[in-house]
């Protein structure tokens, strides 16, 4: 999402619906789908009324054309279903969905970020899906308890964990080692920036990091948290933090070794605009689920590998790589949630998704999974694998106030690229109109 290395990976491959093949563009406009599937035999055995779901999210091409396919698969076992589809580009998804909330007129499933979670959650928008789980509408039986409660917002469970992924570098191996660079899990931020050297004098760049994700890993290294508790302020009280983080990323931009902010603004965060698609660049940082549309993009070997420490094990984490959501207005909240479930558990479906929006939560899904999945799929299950033994508890949602402060965090980044603002003065504006916003947004 946001130059948005992420990967999700599985998690990836188990959320929202994408779009692209079969309807709208990838423009993003609403369309209806899997119009061209036949009834099966079983489906037409008995009348149902019909419906109409409106399905959200957001993603690249390659997420769009799989999420289509899995619509049609869905519609072939439900033909009483008509499934009109709305999609996007991560920042252009939110920014449609804002006016539609603000109409109480959200899409019947919607993908979730955990950014936004509190923000909407928090505010009345979304349903509480226990209710529906209890039904049996989802089964949850495969599915661990620890993996749902990521999606809870004051002890209401109002998003369903498609998928699991993890914070890495994506990096061009070959490329590196014809520089002489080999990378260790154990690799420290003196380590990248020896490597960030390097790629420079080879006429290559490397990845950027998106602050709000990036920042609130390394504050986690440092074992501080990018909000308190309670949020209603930062959850780091010394500007050490910030000062060494963007000291550090100040001197990577001054030298070259990371796009330019002007460039930057053109992209969109879809994988194939990302700089390691020509070759430009030998990196890329996000989330697992995000690996295999950049190595698809690609077309030659990547790896993943974990972020720099000391601290790494402290600073990882594994998140819910998206969710899906069904809206308080929702009319038809019962078929919603069979779709979800369908997404989630559907042994076919999954055949289709193979983890791209991030390692599926289902056991059974997961074993099913694996003696189909092609070398990039191995590399992101068994990097969430690895993850899972090296990493430490994610943090709590994001608190009310958390989209104004990454707003916030990225304004002031460039500032400080740009030489408008020294990092210590930046430090002390971040804290004081972070925590203003915070405050403001107290409930």
């Amino acid at each position: 999402m946001k130059k948005r290395s992420t990967l999700a990976l599985m998690m990836a491959g188990v959320m929202a619906v994408a779009a692209g093949c079969g309807g709208s563009g990838s423009d993003g406009q609403s369309s209806a789908a899997g119009n061209s599937a036949a009834p099966s035999a079983s489906a037409s055995e008995g009348k149902k009324d019909p419906v109409t779901l409106r399905v959200a999210w957001w993603g690249g091409q390659a997420r769009h054309d799989y999420t289509l396919k899995v619509i049609d698969l869905y519609k072939q076992k439900n033909p009483h279903v008509t499934i009109e589809t709305e999609y996007a580009a991560f920042d252009d998804y939110w920014k449609k969905l804002a006016p539609q909330a603000a109409a109480n007129n959200l899409p019947d499933v919607f993908q979730m970020d955990i950014s936004y979670l509190t923000q909407y959650g928090g505010r009345g928008q979304l349903e509480d899906l226990q209710p529906l789980i209890d039904k049996k509408l989802i089964d949850t039986s495969s599915i661990s308890e620890t993996t749902l409660s990521g999606g809870k917002v004051d002890g209401k469970l109002y998003a369903f964990t498609a998928g699991v992924n993890a914070l890495a570098q994506i990096t061009d191996a070959e490329a590196l080692k014809k520089m002489g660079i080999t990378l260790s899990k154990d690799w420290t931020w003196d380590d990248l920036d020896k490597m960030a050297a390097t790629v420079k004098a080879n006429g290559k760049i490397m990845g950027g990091y998106r602050h709000d994700v990036f920042f609130a890993y390394y504050l986690r290294t440092v074992g501080q948290k990018m909000y308190a508790a309670d949020g209603t302020q930062l959850g780091y009280a010394d500007d050490k933090p910030f000062i060494d983080y963007f000291t550090r990323y100040q001197k990577w931009y001054d030298s070259g070794v990371l796009l330019s902010l002007d460039k930057e603004a053109t992209k969109k965060g879809t994988p194939e605009e990302d700089e390691m698609v020509p070759g430009n660049s030998v990196s890329s940082n996000g989330w697992s689920n995000q690996f295999l549309g950049l190595a698809n993009a690609v077309k030659r070997p990547l790896e993943l590998q974990p972020l720099p420490g000391p601290g790494a094990k402290e600073g990882l984490f594994l998140k819910p790589s998206m969710y899906f959501s069904i809206p308080k207005s929702s009319k038809v909240k019962e078929e919603a949630a069979k779709f979800i479930d369908f997404f989630i558990n559907d042994i076919e479906a999954n055949k289709i998704i193979k983890g791209e929006r991030g390692v599926p939560v289902s056991s059974k899904v997961k074993e099913a999974l694996k003696p189909l999945l092609t070398e990039n799929e191995v590399k992101v299950f068994d990097y969430v694998a690895w993850a899972e033994q090296n990493s430490s508890p994610m943090d709590p949602p994001n608190p009310v106030g958390s989209i104004e402060v990454e707003k916030l965090l990225k304004d002031i980044s460039e500032q400080i690229l740009y030489k408008k603002i020294s990092v210590e003065d930046a430090a002390k504006k971040f804290r004081t109109e972070a925590n203003a916003v915070l405050a403001k947004n107290k409930k």
